[in-house]
């Protein structure tokens, strides 16, 4: 189990009575601790999309930089370009209604 504290917070008792019918009592404070956790996410993310600092660096992808993203692609889906080249086009019939 992580580190845990204790800690006092007030909240409306028809709040409570709605926690407490979802998850139980005894269930409480694990599921405000996963809300909690879920918002702190949340919100950091937030402020590091309006931080406009780059989220995609070149130097932390080095694979891309020597076989190109197209061919990275490729092998990380499992196929190699020879087989995927010589592979007709599929084109799908819509669906009759």
């Amino acid at each position: 189990m992580p580190n845990v504290r204790r800690t006092h917070i007030t909240l409306p008792s028809d709040l409570i009575a709605r926690i407490d019918e979802l998850v139980g009592a005894r269930g409480r404070s694990a599921f405000l601790a996963e809300i909690a956790e879920d918002e702190v996410r949340r919100r950091e993310l937030l402020a590091y999309l309006e931080s406009g600092e780059p989220i995609w660096r070149d130097e932390d992808h080095p694979e891309l930089a020597k076989i190109g993203s197209a061919e990275w692609i490729r092998r990380l889906r499992g196929h190699p370009p020879a087989e995927r080249a010589g592979r007709p086009k599929v084109r799908r019939k819509a669906a009759s209604r």
